[in-house]
């Protein structure tokens, strides 16, 4: 099960430009958490340069419990010498809500098979470079009530456990909705015991994910 992946990080698209034998290359890398957005991503570039001759792409999003939706496209380009070299990229890096466009303006030489898939290929790595990133971790989630007089002795032990604590629901007791690596719940069910004496006891919540930059 995946855990933890690489993306690009929310905000404006990262952009490069290569000429090769007088043809532009120009390159956008962006974030996208569907096929639908990474397909209004393209709509966006095809409107940004509607003269340009190609509109090659490529992207990737995850899915939870699901493989991964992958797509390429050589708009025009002779058959797997735009799209699937942009797409093994960004599969090479491990990259996931991603979607690379490569909008080229012909200069009158051709490049040649050799050459076209070179050129897209180092358009979308040598944007790549650039491109700022986030890392998403997956986060196993589970509730616990807690006695209101004991609520905020106990959070305290937790969050220097090193449990994340994500939600705090009051009623007749404290429902805290608390956050860990997979793997990790029998240790925070062995420090809720610590801290309670035994008497509390975990539910399953499900999971999220949870996003840091880098």
């Amino acid at each position: 099960m995946l855990t933890s992946y690489d993306l690009p990080a929310a905000g404006a698209p990262a952009t490069g430009e290569l000429e090769i034998k007088r043809s532009r290359f120009i390159t956008w890398v962006g974030r996208v958490e569907s096929e639908e957005e990474a397909r209004e991503f393209i709509h966006s570039a095809r409107e940004a340069f509607p003269d340009a001759r190609h509109h090659c792409s490529a992207f990737i999003v995850h899915v939870d419990g699901a493989l991964p939706i992958e797509r390429s496209s050589d708009d025009g380009e002779p058959s797997g010498t735009a799209g699937t070299p942009m797409l093994e990229v960004l599969k090479g890096l491990g990259l996931m809500n991603v979607c690379a466009v490569v909008i080229r303006y012909f200069g009158g030489t051709k490049l040649g098979t050799g050459g076209l898939v070179s050129a897209y290929t180092n358009a979308v790595s040598d944007t790549l470079e650039v491109t700022p990133r986030a890392t998403r971790n997956l986060r196993e989630l589970v509730t616990v009530n807690l006695p209101h007089a004991e609520a905020g002795r106990i959070e305290s032990e937790l969050r220097n456990a090193g449990i994340e604590v994500v939600d705090i629901a009051y009623g007749a007791q404290a429902t805290y909705t608390l956050a860990f690596a997979p793997g990790e719940r029998e240790r925070v069910d062995a420090q809720l015991a610590a801290s309670t004496q035994g008497t509390a006891e975990t539910k399953d919540a499900g999971h999220r994910w949870v996003e840091a930059g880098s």
